[in-house]
């Protein structure tokens, strides 16, 4: 029988992506993507020793494992960088989790049998048997697929509760957002609703010392929602030109009164780790009074809005192959009827 804890520490491990851009097939993509993995391992077991036992939860970056696409196909990259959704990846490390007995989150782009021809940038989040436990598909994107491109047939595969997991666990309620979808308060919301109470954030972003919109967002969804936020950026994308130390630093985790609890700067580091504790979560949660946002949201006087307005459109990738003007066309079509409208 599992126990469930009432604390424990969490670490948003901060490490270089090295990209497979410039391999030049899949085969040397994979093994790029092995020794990250072998990397990682080394990591990982290294930081246990030093932060304690009772680390629990490691989080890690946006596409750790491969950096993003740049100019690429859709078909190109699902082929070069794209993992299978039980692929060798995955299980190598499931091992990581199994050894050291944690939950390991990250974040990869993914190919789904049910949409051939596509990928997914997912979050993931695989329990200490090295089991995947929850699987998120990122919603708001500008250069990759998403199940709302595909709406109507995510839904038949998936069902919405598919769209907003929430993984309960021994070590609290997880549920994933990824990079700048923390600026949607809506993707958050939607997992709060559903008993989220730690969000896992694999992020590649710019760092600044001063407030960046997304430390701002950070910030905020950890308050209106009384959740956690454990936030893990990039160290740095190798391999590719933009400049190395362009996404880097400010790895953080912020506590659910919106209290940063822990904080890293440039380069690979293991210093952003925390303690969670879910008592303290839980009995604010359930302590009536001014601070307590969550039980004193109105949602029925949103909903009609929301229903009444349409913005991108959903299924736009339901026939067919398409490349990546696709992406800005259908926004410039977005934007010129919002326009239209008066409403922007």
């Amino acid at each position: 029988m599992t126990t469930n804890l009432e604390s424990y520490r969490a670490l948003a491990l901060q490490v270089t992506c090295h990209a497979v851009n410039q391999t030049s097939n899949r085969h040397e993509a994979r093994s790029l993507m092995q020794n990250s993995i072998n990397r990682l391992a080394q990591q990982i077991a290294a930081s246990i020793a030093f932060i304690g036992f009772d680390c629990r939860l490691i989080v890690l970056p946006e596409y750790f494992l491969t950096g993003f696409p740049m100019g690429d196909s859709l078909l190109g990259w699902a082929e070069k960088a794209c993992i299978e959704m039980a692929g060798a990846e995955y299980e190598a490390l499931g091992k990581i989790a199994q050894k050291h007995k944690i939950f390991l989150a990250g974040n990869a782009y993914e190919v789904d049998p049910n949409f051939p021809g596509l990928y997914f940038q997912t979050c993931f989040i695989i329990d200490p048997s090295g089991s995947i436990v929850l699987r998120y598909r990122r919603l708001n994107s500008l250069f990759a697929p998403t199940p709302h491109d595909v709406w109507d047939k995510y839904l038949d595969c998936y069902g919405l509760e598919g769209v907003f997991p929430v993984a309960k666990t021994e070590i609290g309620n997880l549920a994933a957002l990824a990079s700048e979808e923390i600026l949607y308060p809506e993707v958050a919301r939607c997992l709060a609703m559903r008993g989220a109470e730690i969000f896992v954030h694999s992020t590649s972003e710019v760092y600044n010392k001063n407030l960046t919109p997304k430390d701002a967002a950070k910030i905020t969804r950890a308050v209106e929602n009384l959740a956690y936020v454990v936030s893990a950026n990039t160290a740095g994308v190798a391999n590719i030109a933009i400049p190395i130390a362009s996404a880097d630093g400010g790895s953080k985790i912020i506590d659910h009164r919106g209290i940063v609890l822990a904080e890293t700067g440039a380069g690979e580091s293991m210093a952003a780790f925390a303690e969670i504790d879910l008592a303290a979560l839980r009995r604010d949660r359930r302590r009536p009074g001014l601070n307590n946002l969550l039980s004193r949201q109105r949602f029925e006087l949103y909903a009609e809005s929301y229903r009444q307005s349409h913005f991108y459109p959903a299924n736009t990738m339901l026939e067919g192959e398409v490349d990546r003007k696709h992406f800005l066309q259908t926004q410039q079509a977005t934007i010129e009827r919002l326009a239209k409208l008066g409403i922007i």
